[in-house]
């Protein structure tokens, strides 16, 4: 079972529904006044639960992970003033930290996937990423003026701070770059770090390629290898 976080989405919906193509059973979490709930409830293959995350209680959640084995995270802030001003401002940063924490109380002996959605504006700091002055400038201002960009730069470092070997959480972070919408998957390259600066040279990423790599490190084993632990960067291969 592959849990999407975020399904009502303009990725998460496409993440839904290539997963459904590769005759995936899928659990998707719908907030209960999203106009993408009865469209899910059309798809007898489709587990739906309906809530809001942040007011899951650690049974719920303990249900709600129940029999996953992977979970797809493509949660953000709404695009409107609500959306980016108001709260919760640890959205993405609060639901990484409550679903991990259902993981270690449930885990046995079979890590659960967690990927998670990010952005290219959020470095890896693992890998010492060391971007322009300018960048770093703008960055600290955005941390100041834009809320969803410092929670997503928590929610990346949450997970970060999981291990497998000790929780049951087995992570990868997945960074594009501007996303666009285009009508199908092309060609795309993934990255261990950007090959651009993501303020000043941004590359393009579409959401169906997003959706795309997402699911493809669910159902690959030797992708999920290859990047298992780290923060890949995407970008269209015509961007």
């Amino acid at each position: 079972m592959i849990l999407v976080i975020g399904a009502s989405g303009a990725t998460g919906k496409l993440v839904v529904e290539q997963l459904l193509l590769a005759q995936q059973q899928v659990r998707v979490l719908v907030r209960p006044n999203s106009a993408q709930l009865e469209v899910f409830r059309a798809y007898p293959q489709l587990d739906v639960r309906v809530g809001n995350i942040a007011e899951f209680s650690s049974s719920e959640l303990d249900t709600m992970i129940k029999g996953v084995t992977a979970v797809i995270c493509c949660l953000g802030h709404r695009a409107t003033f609500q959306g980016i001003f108001g709260h919760p401002r640890r959205l993405v940063t609060d639901a990484v930290n409550h679903v991990c924490q259902a993981i270690v109380r449930n885990y046995t002996d079979v890590p659960v996937k967690f990927i998670l959605m990010n952005s290219t504006g959020c470095r890896d700091e693992a890998k010492s990423e060391r971007p322009s002055l300018a960048h770093r400038a703008v960055v600290a201002l955005l941390r100041v003026c834009l809320p969803p960009h410092p929670d997503n730069e928590a929610a990346a470092r949450t997970l970060r701070a999981y291990s497998s070997a000790e929780t049951g959480v087995d992570w990868i972070i997945v960074r594009p770059d501007s996303l666009v919408n285009e009508p199908e998957v092309t060609a795309y390259e993934a990255h261990p770090s950007p090959l651009r600066d993501a303020i000043f040279d941004a590359g393009k990423t579409s959401r169906a390629n997003v959706a795309h790599f997402m699911c493809q490190l669910v159902l690959d084993p030797h992708l999920w290898q290859q990047w298992q632990g780290q923060s890949p960067v995407l970008y269209n291969t015509k961007c």
